[in-house]
């Protein structure tokens, strides 16, 4: 769906982020749960720190302020643990030096890795997080045709990568995330109207 249909629909809050691929994703995601949500392209300063809860902590509180709305954002990293965790929070700038061809050549025996999603939310009177986790493993090769990681990652129990999967927006971090900020966004609006 273009922008500009979408500006023409109604919706609840803006997504912040400089990736439409991701708005694309979370704009589906919460379409599932009745929540409608617009674009608002903006390259987000990123802190420096171990915490991604802290970076989209600060990213939202900057998101907010530069769009005056209600908004959310979405910081995710993939961890790998042969890694000791890397790329973890630097998964984005890891993925524009190195890509996933990169990340494949770093790896050996242990492919474990888990993806974590943070979904920020911030208006004038809260700011909030949510966390969404997968386990999997790194596959050997890319396979399948997305963005980010996707082509790398294999969710646990499964023998497909998340880019090569119909349904990973029902089962991902991000997914996760998401449905944790649903139902309570969802609430709060719905105390609010009371």
């Amino acid at each position: 769906m273009k922008v500009e249909e979408d500006m023409r629909q109604s919706f609840d809050l803006f997504f912040v982020s400089s990736n439409y691929h991701k708005y694309l994703e979370v704009k589906e995601i919460l379409h599932s749960f009745g929540i409608n949500i617009k674009f608002f392209k903006y390259d987000l300063e990123e802190i420096q720190s171990n915490s991604l809860k802290e970076i989209a902590f600060k990213k939202a509180a900057d998101a907010f302020k530069k769009c005056k709305k209600p908004i959310i954002i979405e910081d995710d990293g993939l961890f790998i643990d042969s890694l000791c965790g890397f790329p973890g929070q630097y998964s984005s700038f890891v993925f524009k030096t190195i890509g996933n061809k990169g990340i494949l050549q770093l790896l050996k025996k242990n492919r474990k890795a888990k993806f974590v999603s943070i979904i920020s939310f911030c208006n004038d009177k809260i700011s909030k997080s949510f966390e969404g986790k997968i386990e999997g493993n790194i596959s050997k090769i890319q396979n399948g045709k997305s963005w980010g990681y996707d082509p790398i990652f294999i969710p646990l129990n499964m023998n497909k990568t998340f880019a090569e999967l119909n349904k990973k927006n029902k089962l991902s971090h991000r997914y996760k995330s998401l449905k944790k900020f649903s139902n309570w966004y969802l609430h709060m609006m719905k105390s609010c109207d009371q």
